[in-house]
């Protein structure tokens, strides 16, 4: 995404017009219209309200959501395929593989609802604090053998009308979480 439509989306948490922004980023209105109809194309904007001003229809939008996932396609070489990376431990192939999911994800939903059916789906999420690289490196293995277990237990390429489902398991350190007021007492 370009660095002015970014500064319009985060303008248009409270909605706006073409003038009100371009006052605000100091661009030209005839850009800032430019940009509002192809984020409105996106669905990244919906409209809120027009207001007749003298010979004028101003329309008043916002941004239909508070945060964005970013495009796959936007991350570049991030995005690549994890099938075509060689170190399943890099940081790159938990970014593609992660990527994946979130194209993926998007498709199924879209096809869900379509349908008018729920998607099925499972999300574990859990942090660990590791006393040494080497019971982060312990764990990981028996992580890797556990799940290795259970999809050879339960996997069945053979039954017919069998859905496949895509299992996603990564690790990265977390980021320190803020200090709080409580924290400084």
């Amino acid at each position: 995404m370009r660095p002015m439509r970014s500064q319009m989306l985060e303008a248009l948490a409270e909605p706006g017009s073409a003038a009100s922004l371009a006052r605000k980023l100091a661009v030209p209105r005839q850009k800032v219209n430019y940009h509002l109809r192809e984020l409105e194309k996106q669905g990244l904007v919906q409209l809120v309200e027009e207001r007749r001003r003298g010979n004028c229809v101003e329309r008043i939008v916002r941004a239909t959501a508070k945060s964005y996932v970013v495009s796959a396609s936007a991350l570049a070489t991030l995005a690549s395929d994890p099938g075509a990376a060689r170190d399943v431990f890099s940081s790159r192939y938990l970014v593609a593989a992660a990527a994946r999911t979130i194209r993926e994800l998007a498709v199924l939903r879209e096809r869900a609802d379509r349908a008018g059916k729920k998607l099925p789906s499972l999300t574990l999420q859990s942090e660990v604090r590791f006393a040494s690289a080497a019971d982060r490196n312990a764990f990981s293995e028996e992580l890797a053998n556990a799940v290795a277990r259970l999809v050879e237990k339960y996997h069945d390429e053979g039954t017919e009308g069998g859905r496949r489902f895509r299992l996603l398991v990564g690790m990265h350190p977390a980021l320190a979480a803020p200090k709080t007021d409580t924290d400084k007492r």
